[in-house]
Protein backbone atom coordinates (compact mmCIF):
# COMPACT_ATOMS: atom_id res chain seq x y z
CA UNK A 1 0.00 0.00 0.00
CA UNK A 2 0.59 4.04 -0.02
CA UNK A 3 0.89 6.89 2.02
CA UNK A 4 -1.02 9.74 0.24
CA UNK A 5 -0.73 13.45 1.14
CA UNK A 6 -2.10 16.73 -0.18
CA UNK A 7 -0.34 19.53 -0.96
CA UNK A 8 -0.36 23.16 -2.60
CA UNK A 9 3.83 23.47 -2.57
CA UNK A 10 3.25 27.68 -3.06
CA UNK A 11 5.81 27.69 -2.50
CA UNK A 12 7.77 24.63 -1.06
CA UNK A 13 9.40 25.93 2.32
CA UNK A 14 11.38 24.95 5.51
CA UNK A 15 7.39 23.85 6.93
CA UNK A 16 6.69 21.55 4.02
CA UNK A 17 10.40 19.92 4.68
CA UNK A 18 9.75 19.27 8.32
CA UNK A 19 6.31 17.64 6.98
CA UNK A 20 7.76 15.72 4.59
CA UNK A 21 10.50 14.25 7.28
CA UNK A 22 7.42 13.51 9.42
CA UNK A 23 5.61 11.41 6.95
CA UNK A 24 8.47 9.40 6.20
CA UNK A 25 8.84 8.64 9.71
CA UNK A 26 5.52 7.15 9.42
CA UNK A 27 5.74 5.72 6.18
CA UNK A 28 8.72 3.60 6.27
CA UNK A 29 9.30 2.16 3.16
CA UNK A 30 5.84 2.77 1.68
CA UNK A 31 5.79 5.13 -1.57
CA UNK A 32 4.97 8.46 -1.02
CA UNK A 33 1.96 9.87 -3.42
CA UNK A 34 1.56 13.42 -3.61
CA UNK A 35 -1.78 15.12 -5.02
CA UNK A 36 -0.73 18.71 -5.92
CA UNK A 37 -2.61 21.89 -6.63
CA UNK A 38 -0.97 22.84 -10.25
CA UNK A 39 -0.61 26.25 -11.84
CA UNK A 40 -3.71 27.44 -9.24
CA UNK A 41 -4.34 27.36 -5.79
CA UNK A 42 -7.07 26.55 -3.73
CA UNK A 43 -7.10 30.46 -2.25
CA UNK A 44 -7.21 31.50 -5.64
CA UNK A 45 -4.08 32.57 -5.91
CA UNK A 46 -1.47 31.89 -9.32
CA UNK A 47 1.13 29.68 -7.87
CA UNK A 48 4.34 31.37 -7.59
CA UNK A 49 6.66 28.29 -8.76
CA UNK A 50 5.02 26.00 -11.70
CA UNK A 51 3.66 22.94 -11.71
CA UNK A 52 6.45 20.78 -13.43
CA UNK A 53 9.09 22.74 -11.18
CA UNK A 54 7.13 22.04 -7.84
CA UNK A 55 7.10 18.14 -8.93
CA UNK A 56 10.59 18.21 -9.47
CA UNK A 57 11.50 19.55 -5.91
CA UNK A 58 8.75 17.29 -4.35
CA UNK A 59 10.14 14.49 -5.80
CA UNK A 60 14.10 16.19 -5.09
CA UNK A 61 12.61 15.43 -0.96
CA UNK A 62 11.06 12.12 -1.07
CA UNK A 63 7.73 11.79 -2.76
CA UNK A 64 7.93 9.19 -5.34
CA UNK A 65 4.28 10.16 -7.31
CA UNK A 66 3.16 13.09 -7.72
CA UNK A 67 -0.44 13.59 -9.52
CA UNK A 68 -2.09 16.84 -10.16
CA UNK A 69 -5.19 17.82 -8.78
CA UNK A 70 -7.43 19.24 -11.43
CA UNK A 71 -8.13 22.99 -11.62
CA UNK A 72 -11.80 22.62 -11.20
CA UNK A 73 -11.28 20.88 -7.87
CA UNK A 74 -8.03 22.65 -6.88
CA UNK A 75 -9.21 26.60 -7.27
CA UNK A 76 -12.80 25.39 -5.06
CA UNK A 77 -13.97 25.43 -1.69
CA UNK A 78 -12.47 22.65 0.66
CA UNK A 79 -15.29 19.85 0.43
CA UNK A 80 -14.43 20.21 -3.42
CA UNK A 81 -11.14 20.14 -3.08
CA UNK A 82 -11.19 17.04 -0.60
CA UNK A 83 -13.28 15.94 -2.58
CA UNK A 84 -10.96 15.99 -5.84
CA UNK A 85 -8.02 15.07 -3.60
CA UNK A 86 -9.49 11.82 -1.39
CA UNK A 87 -10.87 10.71 -4.99
CA UNK A 88 -7.44 10.23 -6.34
CA UNK A 89 -5.53 8.89 -3.23
CA UNK A 90 -8.36 6.26 -3.37
CA UNK A 91 -7.49 5.41 -6.86
CA UNK A 92 -3.77 5.17 -6.34
CA UNK A 93 -4.29 2.68 -3.74
CA UNK A 94 -3.44 4.86 -0.17
CA UNK A 95 -4.35 3.46 3.10
CA UNK A 96 -3.41 6.18 5.09
CA UNK A 97 -3.84 10.07 4.73
CA UNK A 98 -1.27 12.09 6.69
CA UNK A 99 -2.18 16.21 6.50
CA UNK A 100 -1.14 19.05 8.95
CA UNK A 101 -3.37 20.31 11.94
CA UNK A 102 -3.42 22.86 14.47
CA UNK A 103 -4.82 20.79 16.87
CA UNK A 104 -3.68 17.29 15.92
CA UNK A 105 -7.16 15.80 17.39
CA UNK A 106 -7.89 13.24 14.77
CA UNK A 107 -10.27 11.83 17.04
CA UNK A 108 -11.96 15.41 17.36
CA UNK A 109 -12.32 15.77 13.61
CA UNK A 110 -13.36 12.17 13.33
CA UNK A 111 -16.44 13.14 15.52
CA UNK A 112 -17.19 16.15 13.60
CA UNK A 113 -17.29 14.65 10.46
CA UNK A 114 -19.79 12.06 11.83
CA UNK A 115 -22.00 15.03 12.84
CA UNK A 116 -21.72 16.53 9.59
CA UNK A 117 -22.47 13.39 7.96
CA UNK A 118 -25.29 11.99 10.59
CA UNK A 119 -26.52 14.80 12.73
CA UNK A 120 -29.78 15.84 10.92
CA UNK A 121 -29.96 19.37 13.27
CA UNK A 122 -26.88 20.01 12.03
CA UNK A 123 -27.76 21.34 8.59
CA UNK A 124 -30.48 23.51 9.81
CA UNK A 125 -28.16 24.82 12.56
CA UNK A 126 -25.68 25.49 9.38
CA UNK A 127 -29.11 27.38 7.18
CA UNK A 128 -30.00 28.95 10.32
CA UNK A 129 -26.27 31.14 10.42
CA UNK A 130 -26.01 31.78 6.61
CA UNK A 131 -29.61 33.36 6.83
CA UNK A 132 -27.26 35.85 9.65
CA UNK A 133 -25.44 36.95 6.62
CA UNK A 134 -21.99 34.95 7.56
CA UNK A 135 -19.60 33.18 5.40
CA UNK A 136 -20.14 29.59 5.28
CA UNK A 137 -17.21 27.93 7.38
CA UNK A 138 -18.02 30.62 10.33
CA UNK A 139 -21.77 28.82 9.85
CA UNK A 140 -20.57 25.38 10.04
CA UNK A 141 -18.15 26.29 12.70
CA UNK A 142 -20.79 27.74 14.88
CA UNK A 143 -23.44 24.91 14.15
CA UNK A 144 -20.70 22.15 15.22
CA UNK A 145 -20.41 24.35 18.21
CA UNK A 146 -23.72 23.77 19.29
CA UNK A 147 -24.15 20.33 18.64
CA UNK A 148 -20.69 19.02 20.09
CA UNK A 149 -19.34 22.05 22.30
CA UNK A 150 -16.23 22.28 20.04
CA UNK A 151 -15.50 24.58 17.86
CA UNK A 152 -13.06 24.24 14.82
CA UNK A 153 -11.76 27.29 12.87
CA UNK A 154 -8.38 26.69 11.72
CA UNK A 155 -7.78 26.01 7.82
CA UNK A 156 -5.64 22.67 8.16
CA UNK A 157 -8.45 21.52 10.67
CA UNK A 158 -11.40 22.96 8.32
CA UNK A 159 -9.95 21.21 5.36
CA UNK A 160 -8.60 17.99 7.33
CA UNK A 161 -12.37 17.63 8.44
CA UNK A 162 -13.38 17.53 4.57
CA UNK A 163 -10.40 15.02 4.01
CA UNK A 164 -12.10 12.67 6.73
CA UNK A 165 -15.68 13.66 5.76
CA UNK A 166 -14.91 11.98 2.07
CA UNK A 167 -13.61 9.05 3.35
CA UNK A 168 -16.07 8.02 5.54
CA UNK A 169 -18.56 9.18 2.91
CA UNK A 170 -17.30 7.04 0.34
CA UNK A 171 -15.98 4.17 3.03
CA UNK A 172 -12.80 4.54 1.56
CA UNK A 173 -9.87 2.69 3.64
CA UNK A 174 -8.08 5.32 4.52
CA UNK A 175 -6.90 5.92 7.68
CA UNK A 176 -6.24 9.86 8.42
CA UNK A 177 -3.15 10.80 10.28
CA UNK A 178 -1.65 14.30 11.63
CA UNK A 179 0.87 16.01 11.91
CA UNK A 180 1.24 18.97 14.14
CA UNK A 181 1.22 22.41 12.62
CA UNK A 182 4.45 24.44 13.73
CA UNK A 183 3.14 27.85 13.08
CA UNK A 184 0.38 30.16 11.96
CA UNK A 185 -1.12 29.62 8.64
CA UNK A 186 -2.78 32.71 8.02
CA UNK A 187 0.11 35.03 9.30
CA UNK A 188 1.63 37.64 6.89
CA UNK A 189 4.49 38.26 8.80
CA UNK A 190 7.55 35.97 8.30
CA UNK A 191 8.91 34.40 11.65
CA UNK A 192 11.95 32.24 11.88
CA UNK A 193 13.23 29.83 9.46
CA UNK A 194 9.69 27.99 9.51
CA UNK A 195 7.28 30.67 8.38
CA UNK A 196 3.88 30.10 6.43
CA UNK A 197 3.40 29.89 2.19
CA UNK A 198 1.16 33.34 3.29
CA UNK A 199 3.55 35.11 5.00
CA UNK A 200 6.35 34.15 2.04
CA UNK A 201 4.27 34.89 -0.51
CA UNK A 202 3.66 38.39 1.09
CA UNK A 203 6.98 38.94 1.93
CA UNK A 204 7.59 38.29 -1.94
CA UNK A 205 5.65 40.88 -2.64
CA UNK A 206 7.35 43.92 -0.66
CA UNK A 207 10.26 43.07 -1.72
CA UNK A 208 11.81 41.23 1.49
CA UNK A 209 14.72 38.70 1.80
CA UNK A 210 12.80 35.21 1.76
CA UNK A 211 15.88 33.40 1.03
CA UNK A 212 16.38 31.76 5.05
CA UNK A 213 11.99 30.14 5.08
CA UNK A 214 12.49 28.59 1.76
CA UNK A 215 15.35 25.86 0.52
CA UNK A 216 17.33 26.94 -2.63
CA UNK A 217 15.33 24.90 -5.19
CA UNK A 218 12.00 26.70 -4.58
CA UNK A 219 13.93 29.99 -4.38
CA UNK A 220 15.60 29.43 -8.12
CA UNK A 221 12.41 28.74 -9.15
CA UNK A 222 10.16 31.48 -7.81
CA UNK A 223 7.76 33.05 -10.55
CA UNK A 224 6.95 36.79 -9.86
CA UNK A 225 4.11 36.90 -12.60
CA UNK A 226 2.70 40.16 -13.84
CA UNK A 227 0.13 41.80 -10.97
CA UNK A 228 -0.86 44.29 -13.49
CA UNK A 229 -1.38 42.75 -16.18
CA UNK A 230 -3.87 40.06 -14.24
CA UNK A 231 -5.61 42.95 -13.19
CA UNK A 232 -5.87 44.56 -16.81
CA UNK A 233 -6.80 41.50 -18.72
CA UNK A 234 -9.47 40.72 -15.55
CA UNK A 235 -10.65 44.24 -15.38
CA UNK A 236 -11.33 43.84 -19.50
CA UNK A 237 -13.00 40.47 -18.78
CA UNK A 238 -15.47 42.20 -16.04
CA UNK A 239 -16.17 44.92 -18.28
CA UNK A 240 -16.64 43.43 -21.69
CA UNK A 241 -18.36 40.22 -20.33
CA UNK A 242 -22.14 40.59 -20.60
CA UNK A 243 -23.56 37.97 -17.55
CA UNK A 244 -20.50 37.45 -14.94
CA UNK A 245 -22.68 35.41 -13.42
CA UNK A 246 -22.20 32.11 -15.96
CA UNK A 247 -18.73 31.76 -14.16
CA UNK A 248 -18.47 29.37 -11.37
CA UNK A 249 -18.62 30.67 -7.71
CA UNK A 250 -20.13 33.88 -9.30
CA UNK A 251 -23.13 34.05 -7.35
CA UNK A 252 -26.65 36.29 -8.00
CA UNK A 253 -26.03 39.68 -7.10
CA UNK A 254 -22.44 39.77 -6.83
CA UNK A 255 -22.18 39.87 -10.52
CA UNK A 256 -23.61 43.36 -9.97
CA UNK A 257 -21.24 44.54 -7.04
CA UNK A 258 -18.11 43.21 -9.35
CA UNK A 259 -18.88 45.60 -12.07
CA UNK A 260 -19.70 48.36 -10.35
CA UNK A 261 -16.62 47.93 -8.53
CA UNK A 262 -14.09 46.99 -10.95
CA UNK A 263 -14.25 51.15 -12.32
CA UNK A 264 -13.45 52.40 -8.23
CA UNK A 265 -10.39 49.78 -8.12
CA UNK A 266 -6.74 50.07 -9.46
CA UNK A 267 -5.32 46.44 -8.07
CA UNK A 268 -6.59 43.33 -7.04
CA UNK A 269 -6.33 43.93 -3.82
CA UNK A 270 -8.22 47.01 -3.82
CA UNK A 271 -10.92 45.37 -5.81
CA UNK A 272 -11.33 42.46 -3.20
CA UNK A 273 -11.40 44.64 -0.88
CA UNK A 274 -13.99 46.92 -2.09
CA UNK A 275 -16.61 43.86 -2.35
CA UNK A 276 -15.76 41.88 0.66
CA UNK A 277 -17.91 41.24 3.52
CA UNK A 278 -19.38 39.07 6.29
CA UNK A 279 -20.10 36.00 3.46
CA UNK A 280 -17.50 36.92 1.30
CA UNK A 281 -14.35 36.03 2.39
CA UNK A 282 -10.99 37.03 0.74
CA UNK A 283 -10.37 34.04 -0.25
CA UNK A 284 -13.76 32.86 -1.83
CA UNK A 285 -13.85 36.59 -3.78
CA UNK A 286 -10.01 35.44 -4.92
CA UNK A 287 -10.96 32.02 -6.57
CA UNK A 288 -14.11 33.55 -7.86
CA UNK A 289 -11.47 35.83 -9.64
CA UNK A 290 -9.60 33.24 -10.76
CA UNK A 291 -12.70 31.17 -12.47
CA UNK A 292 -13.90 34.31 -14.31
CA UNK A 293 -10.45 34.92 -15.49
CA UNK A 294 -9.73 31.53 -16.46
CA UNK A 295 -13.76 31.24 -18.22
CA UNK A 296 -14.57 28.50 -16.03
CA UNK A 297 -18.21 28.27 -15.99
CA UNK A 298 -20.84 27.00 -13.97
CA UNK A 299 -21.71 24.78 -17.07
CA UNK A 300 -17.69 23.49 -17.32
CA UNK A 301 -18.35 22.75 -13.59
CA UNK A 302 -21.16 20.58 -13.88
CA UNK A 303 -18.88 18.84 -16.63
CA UNK A 304 -16.49 18.14 -13.97
CA UNK A 305 -17.72 17.08 -11.02
CA UNK A 306 -15.89 14.20 -10.90
CA UNK A 307 -12.31 12.72 -11.29
CA UNK A 308 -12.24 11.45 -14.66
CA UNK A 309 -8.19 10.70 -15.68
CA UNK A 310 -4.74 10.70 -13.36
CA UNK A 311 -2.63 13.68 -14.49
CA UNK A 312 1.55 12.11 -13.17
CA UNK A 313 3.36 15.36 -13.18
CA UNK A 314 6.88 13.34 -11.93
CA UNK A 315 7.55 10.18 -10.12
CA UNK A 316 10.87 8.38 -8.76
CA UNK A 317 11.75 4.55 -9.70
CA UNK A 318 10.08 3.75 -6.44
CA UNK A 319 6.93 5.42 -7.85
CA UNK A 320 7.38 3.93 -11.21
CA UNK A 321 7.50 0.65 -9.89
CA UNK A 322 4.53 1.00 -7.52
CA UNK A 323 2.20 2.99 -10.25
CA UNK A 324 3.42 -0.34 -12.53
CA UNK A 325 2.12 -2.49 -9.89
CA UNK A 326 -1.45 -0.80 -9.31
CA UNK A 327 -1.99 0.62 -12.85
CA UNK A 328 -4.34 -2.41 -13.77
CA UNK A 329 -6.78 -2.08 -10.84
CA UNK A 330 -7.33 1.38 -11.67
CA UNK A 331 -10.52 2.40 -13.20
CA UNK A 332 -9.80 5.71 -14.94
CA UNK A 333 -7.28 7.04 -17.43
CA UNK A 334 -3.70 7.80 -16.27
CA UNK A 335 -2.25 10.65 -18.26
CA UNK A 336 1.46 11.61 -19.06
CA UNK A 337 1.28 14.12 -21.85
CA UNK A 338 -1.40 15.56 -23.91
CA UNK A 339 -1.93 13.07 -27.13
CA UNK A 340 -5.25 12.81 -29.19
CA UNK A 341 -6.70 10.13 -27.19
CA UNK A 342 -6.95 12.54 -24.36
CA UNK A 343 -6.92 16.15 -25.77
CA UNK A 344 -10.81 16.38 -24.77
CA UNK A 345 -10.12 15.16 -21.06
CA UNK A 346 -7.52 17.66 -20.67
CA UNK A 347 -9.17 21.16 -22.56
CA UNK A 348 -9.60 22.77 -19.14
CA UNK A 349 -5.94 21.86 -18.13
CA UNK A 350 -4.20 23.22 -21.58
CA UNK A 351 -7.05 26.15 -21.39
CA UNK A 352 -5.82 26.95 -17.45
CA UNK A 353 -2.29 26.12 -18.31
CA UNK A 354 -2.02 28.69 -21.44
CA UNK A 355 -3.69 31.71 -18.80
CA UNK A 356 -1.14 30.87 -16.71
CA UNK A 357 1.79 30.84 -19.05
CA UNK A 358 0.48 34.33 -20.55
CA UNK A 359 0.09 36.21 -16.96
CA UNK A 360 3.70 34.52 -16.02
CA UNK A 361 5.55 35.31 -19.31
CA UNK A 362 6.56 32.03 -19.64
CA UNK A 363 7.04 30.08 -23.34
CA UNK A 364 6.56 26.85 -22.30
CA UNK A 365 4.94 24.18 -24.84
CA UNK A 366 2.86 22.85 -22.84
CA UNK A 367 2.20 20.04 -25.28
CA UNK A 368 5.36 18.84 -24.98
CA UNK A 369 5.31 18.73 -21.51
CA UNK A 370 6.24 15.43 -19.74
CA UNK A 371 6.62 14.03 -16.42
CA UNK A 372 9.44 14.65 -14.19
CA UNK A 373 11.76 11.56 -13.59
CA UNK A 374 13.84 11.29 -10.77
CA UNK A 375 16.35 7.87 -10.74
CA UNK A 376 18.01 9.28 -7.42
CA UNK A 377 16.85 11.69 -4.53
CA UNK A 378 19.31 14.12 -3.27
CA UNK A 379 18.67 17.28 -0.92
Amino acid sequence: MAVGIICEYNPFHNGHIYHLEKVKEIAKDEPIILVMSGNFTQRGNISIIEKYDKAKIALDYGIDLVVELPFEFATQSSDFFAKGSIKLLNELKCNKLIFGSESNNVDELINLANIQLNNKKYNSLVKEELDKGINYPTAMSNALKKISKSTITTPNDLLGLSYIKEIIKNKYEIEPITIKRTNDYNSKELTDSISSASSIREALKNNQDISTTLPKKSLNRIIKYDENKYFELLKYKIISDKDLSIYQTVDEGIDNKLKKEIYKSNNIDELINNIKSKRYTYNKISRMLTHIICSFTKEDNKKNTEISYIKILGFSNKGKEYLNKIKKKIDIPIITNINKNNISLLELDIKTDSIYNLLTNKNDNIFKKKPIIKDIVKK
